[in-house]
């Protein structure tokens, strides 16, 4: 009797066992299923700055799910399109490298972080309009010019807002401690129409650099300032403004006279020409 009951409880022990382990499987296979496909892209091991070559040790891969699309992931086979070239922007540690970060073969130092369609021109500064020494490679400022015109007259306007700086003297990564550095030249990224602004600005008056937010990408329409708007006296009236101001305006005379006659309640008007 003793065995018989031993046996039952041993079938029911392995059918127990038969379902939970079917459960499991079921749904470990459930869950597989579901998730999201991945495939293996190149990423950088540590954090990556522009300018330098990337060495392969640099680099390590990551899953990437294949829902996400990102123009420019770059296979894990293609190592060798990013082993050796510079990178124009910075690259986050665990962060996936685009091909858009690449910079194009033979390109280092400062022209590897120049994007394509940009350029790079340098403007002599000084410790005033270079903000103390506080630009760093990577600030972003805008451009304002002074004009001097006769009778000692100055006007001053914003030529380019939110202008990145590529580099301060000869370095083109900011000091790790934000210590501030008084250079002679600073390196700007520019279109090409800003670049003509920036060298024609050079030459026609003095250049002196706001410092802005680099999150603060806005761009406000601001007036040009001369000495009355300080002074808050009139601004004096051009002379051919003020010529044309005073012209009379000339009324032309009628090519024909009417003469209204009244007899009693009666009225006429006879018309004569001039």
């Amino acid at each position: 009797m003793d065995s018989r009951r031993l046996g039952v409880a041993l079938v029911a022990a392995l059918v127990i066992s038969i379902g939970v382990t079917s459960l499991f499987y079921f749904r470990v296979v459930r869950q597989q299923k579901a998730a999201p496909k991945v495939k293996r892209v190149l990423a950088a091991a540590v954090a990556l700055q522009p300018g330098t070559p990337v060495a392969a040790e640099s680099l390590t891969e990551i899953d990437w799910p294949e829902v996400v699309i990102i123009e420019g992931l770059i296979d894990q086979k293609n190592k060798d399109d990013v082993v050796g070239h510079a990178l124009v922007y910075p690259v986050g540690a665990k962060e996936p490298i685009l091909r858009r970060d690449i910079a194009s073969s033979g390109s280092f130092g400062l022209a590897a972080k120049i994007p394509d369609g940009m350029r790079a021109t340098a403007v002599q500064t000084n410790e005033v309009n270079n903000v103390a020494g506080f630009l760093f490679p990577g600030s972003h400022v805008d451009v304002l010019m002074t004009l001097r015109g006769e009778n000692n007259s100055q006007t001053t306007r914003t030529v380019l807002q939110n202008v990145q700086v590529l580099s301060t003297g000869t370095k083109i990564e900011p000091d790790p401690n934000g210590k501030p550095e008084n250079v002679s030249t600073i390196t700007l990224l520019v279109t090409p129409e800003e670049s003509e602004k920036v060298v024609l600005a050079q030459n026609q008056g003095s250049i002196h650099f706001i410092l802005r937010n680099s999150d603060d990408a806005t761009k406000v329409n601001t007036p040009s300032v001369d000495l009355a708007d300080l002074s808050g006296t009139p601004k004096k009236v051009p002379q051919t403004d003020l010529a044309r101001s005073r012209k009379v305006a000339v009324v032309k005379a009628p090519t024909s006279y009417s003469v209204e006659t009244i007899v009693g309640n009666k009225s006429t008007i006879a018309k004569f020409p001039e």
